[in-house]
């Protein structure tokens, strides 16, 4: 699958190995050219004027909104354009929670939370009076499962958690608990941020009432997500902010509002960003087997986990065998040194990856490594020679 990486500019015209796909993933031409043509030839602003060049607008960045919808088997009206995966989170957190729940609920989450997915649910308990209470991890990384009746209860209104971390590659099996949160009458919301460059989805299968997921990590531009909410949870969902574009009726002191999903993106939307995620979506329609790019991207994994484990001082995070079969990441710590150290070095040697904690604090201080890992992360457009590279480098660092 490696072969795609002459469509992208950065890549197929330097001499980087980009393994941090984890935090975002590079534009292909298309996406870049999509974009500079609808600046060049096409630029208006949608959903206000009557004239062509406004109207056609209006068409590309609806026909986008009916795209994502395609992409995760919704209906358009509940795709909702968002500033990215965080936003959304916030969004369901503002809007919906704070006005609906109260002292003696309970939020519950994973410990493999990404911050996104963690501090506004801290803000609402705060602001509310709810509880957090968590899904625990195993030591291998994957989440356990065997308590959740005494986790999940009568009292969670809402089960928020990741689709794949972000920080150990886990693979979250969702089914149980999205069932034991349906037997106890709570809702569903699905951090996708990690899941959607990698695999299908489909939200009438996940069965979830809302989802996540940024374009930055599907090919697509920065400044632009997706938020799923369920048209049944819609009525529940109060417009998140207020301004143009919303309104159905407006005097001096009363307003009232369009239908989803207008009602839910007031102000000029984030048109050229929008146009740059349809052209991803095509992108990945004509290229990608998401069959295919899974068995890729576990066999790098795979290849990774091999030669790692033949060094004594580097310790592999998450679950290896299931990072062999279905990863697309691989983080792991070196022994004597600090990872931020290791990334430089790596860097010096023109490969990029990332280090740190991720976004994922708690979970960092939870595994003892405060100072956070290393991780490397892969995409379609990487290669086997790209982690022999990288395995080349980080055993000259050793030795």
């Amino acid at each position: 699958m490696n072969l795609i990486k002459k469509d992208f500019p950065l890549l197929s015209s330097s001499p980087l190995i980009y393994l941090d796909n984890a935090a975002t993933t590079h534009k292909p031409e298309s996406v870049i050219e999509a974009m500079n043509n609808f600046y060049r030839t096409g630029y208006a602003t949608v959903h206000r004027g009557i004239y062509r060049l406004s109207e056609q607008a209006t068409h590309q960045f609806e026909h986008v909104r009916s795209q994502v919808a395609h992409f995760i088997n919704a209906d358009p009206h509940e795709i909702i354009f968002t500033q990215g995966a965080t936003q959304g989170i916030n969004f369901i957190a503002t809007a919906w929670a704070l006005k609906r729940l109260n002292s003696g609920d309970e939020i519950v989450l994973t410990e493999l939370e990404h911050h996104a997915n963690l501090l506004p649910w801290q803000q609402v308990a705060q602001q509310t009076g709810a509880t957090l209470r968590f899904i625990p991890i195993l030591n291998d990384g994957t989440l356990d499962l065997t308590n959740l009746s005494t986790i999940i209860t009568e009292r969670t209104k809402l089960v928020s958690m990741v689709h794949v971390s972000n920080a150990l590659g886990t693979h979250n099996d969702t089914a149980p608990i999205i069932k034991q949160a349906r037997a106890v009458g709570a809702h569903v919301l699905l951090d996708a941020a990690q899941s959607v460059a990698h695999q299908k989805l489909d939200v009438r299968k996940l069965d979830v009432d809302f989802l996540v997921f940024s374009g930055h990590k599907l090919l697509g531009p920065t400044g632009i997500g997706v938020l799923y909410i369920r048209t049944a949870l819609q009525q529940e969902v109060p417009p998140y902010h207020y301004g143009g574009g919303m309104v159905f009726h407006a005097n001096y002191t009363h307003a009232t509002w369009l239908k989803a999903p207008a009602c839910y993106e007031a102000g000029t939307p984030p048109s050229a960003e929008v146009i740059g995620l349809g052209a991803a979506l095509d992108y990945i329609e004509k290229n990608i087997d998401f069959d295919e790019q899974q068995r890729h991207e576990a066999l790098l994994c795979s290849t990774i986990i091999k030669e790692l484990e033949t060094i004594p001082a580097i310790r592999i995070l998450g679950p290896r065998e299931m990072l062999r079969t279905r990863g697309h990441m691989v983080s792991f710590t070196l022994k004597g040194w600090h990872p931020h150290d290791v990334g430089a070095y790596l860097d010096q040697h023109g490969i990029a990856v990332r280090t740190g904690h991720y976004c994922a604090q708690p979970l960092a201080t939870k595994l003892g490594i405060p100072q956070g890992s290393i991780r490397l992360s892969f995409y379609a457009y990487n290669s086997v020679q790209d982690v022999d590279s990288c395995i080349e480098v980080l055993k000259k660092l050793v030795t």
